[in-house]
């Protein structure tokens, strides 16, 4: 068997193994409840990891390592920020937003948690944050498409088109059929051998390098600024770079997790263990970048054509054939997770918070669960299209996308857990200033200045406070669930009662 042969043969095997736990999620979908956030049973390791592995994306193992070859060690603040970003979302938002969904309505979705949060009875809440959804993630998922086209055209020599066709099938094929769950379990699946790559392949580069002296060594021969968190950066840089954790709160595929927990007692532990696998999984992806450094300056006949692939191809180089397939499967691992949490939040988005508004109102559950099947395929579809142009960088599309959500949702998600005052109006007014200002700021010169989510986040906070304050009218049946939602959020430490399945 060629190289390339063992290598096909452990990524048809990763590949097989997504579709048959879709399939065994597929057999546990009932209902819509189901499909969209698996009848809130989440253990807390589940939550974390899948958290963890739809958060991360190609990024983790395309994006930043490339970022960090090129520029050096001054792009981990990204993963700085990212890490503490993650912490706080988990320590702050999980526990209250776990409760406050459950009281305020069973909410199911972000935009429909906002409506009954706010007993918006125009229903312009439930519709403008479901478009901005479908919106800023149709471009997320179309920058997971590039990634997975770009994955299959170095590690196989197929082209872009065919890459990104394998990807998006196979991802397709499971949240398609297992919903939610299927995205949870296979993300669990994902993350793990997404922690054991990051592992392996920075040890096995190292000693491939001639161990730690040798390795900072070469990369000072190189530019010693590359060992640098400041060097080659401004102070706007920097802040812009750390600035990513302040997209957390303003995810929708990761506060679905939050959403789906047993109770919000399990949020403790799913922060130590997501934190956990985030901080070893960032740790080994900017060591492979610095070892990769080293390695090519080493052996100059090697040729790295595309810094985004430095992971890529020093598995290839490093491994046994087939124990590279696995490691590329991690990589398949990365992009294919985020993009079947994505596309059920689209999915949710359209079939939840739009179509029940204007659809049928007593479609049966098996055709709520089909109309989710579909608006799944139709934003796969619109986000392929958008992949087919390949100007901007995997890193690129999915820090717009992330800016979009951290300003138009981050402020209103925190606002809604933690004061009272928060007007409809405020949180719909601070969702559109969130949204303009990143598509405005990100698509000017001001782009290259300051990461659009920073003037996004605080023009979205400051709307969203003083139109509150302007237009707030006070309900008790708000302030009841606000109450509620808080002391039942507080009793971190007792044991639950009962818990879901």
């Amino acid at each position: 068997m060629t190289d390339q042969t063992f290598q096909l043969v452990a990524i048809v095997l990763y590949l097989a193994g997504m579709i048959a736990i879709g399939w065994f999620a597929f057999r546990q979908t009932n209902d819509l409840d189901d499909y969209m956030l698996a009848g809130r049973g989440l253990r807390p390791g589940t939550a974390a990891l899948s958290a963890g592995a739809s958060d991360m994306s190609g990024w983790l193992l395309l994006g930043l390592p490339g970022a960090i070859y090129v520029s050096g060690l001054v792009e981990a603040w990204i993963a700085i920020g990212l890490t503490i970003g993650a912490w706080l979302n988990w320590k702050f938002v999980a526990p209250r937003l776990r409760s406050y969904t459950q009281i305020s309505n069973n909410s199911i979705t972000i935009p429909s948690f906002f409506e009954n949060r706010l007993k918006d009875t125009t229903r312009l809440l439930r519709v403008v944050s479901g478009v901005i959804i479908l919106v800023f993630f149709t471009f997320y998922v179309s920058s997971g498409m590039v990634a997975g086209g770009v994955f299959f055209e170095n590690s196989f020599g197929s082209t872009f088109l065919t890459g990104m066709l394998i990807v998006a099938g196979v991802t397709l094929l499971y949240t398609l059929f297992g919903g939610f769950l299927g995205a949870t379990l296979t993300d669990v699946a994902q993350g793990i051998l997404m922690l054991v790559a990051l592992v392996v392949v920075p040890i096995v580069a190292l000693n491939a390098t001639g161990g730690l002296t040798a390795t900072i060594d070469s990369i000072r021969e190189v530019n010693p600024d590359l060992l640098s968190l400041t060097a080659g950066g401004s102070v706007l840089g920097v802040i812009s770079a750390a600035a990513w954790g302040l997209g957390y709160v303003g995810q929708p595929h990761i506060l679905v997790r939050f959403m789906a927990l047993r109770t919000a007692q399990d949020a403790k532990a799913g922060r130590r263990i997501g934190i956990g696998w985030m901080i070893i999984t960032a740790l080994g992806a900017i060591s492979t970048a610095l070892i990769g450094i080293a390695y090519f300056q080493q052996n100059p006949d090697v040729t790295l054509s595309n810094p985004e692939t430095v992971f890529l191809l020093l598995s290839q180089i490093l491994f046994h054939p087939f124990v590279a397939g696995l490691v590329l499967a991690a990589v398949l691992a990365a992009i294919m997770s985020t993009i079947s949490s994505q596309l059920i939040v689209c999915s949710s988005a359209l079939v939840e918070d739009l179509y029940k508004i204007v659809g049928k109102k007593d479609a049966s559950a098996k055709q709520m669960v089909n109309l989710g099947r579909l608006g799944v395929l139709l934003v796969a579809l619109a986000a392929g299209l958008i992949a087919l142009n390949r100007d901007s960088t995997i890193l690129e599309l999915v820090g717009f996308a992330w800016a979009g959500f951290g300003a138009a949702f981050g402020p209103v998600v925190l606002l809604s857990l933690y004061w009272k005052k928060l007007s409809t109006w405020g949180a719909l007014s601070a969702m559109v200033t969130g949204a303009v200002v990143v598509f405005i700021w990100g698509n000017s010169p001001l782009g290259d200045v300051m990461y659009e989510i920073v003037p996004g986040f605080i023009a979205s906070l400051l709307v969203a406070f003083v139109v509150s304050l302007l237009t707030h009218k006070p309900s008790a049946e708000v302030e009841a669930e606000f109450d509620a939602a808080v002391e039942q959020s507080h009793h971190l430490y007792e044991a639950p009662e009962t818990v879901a399945r």
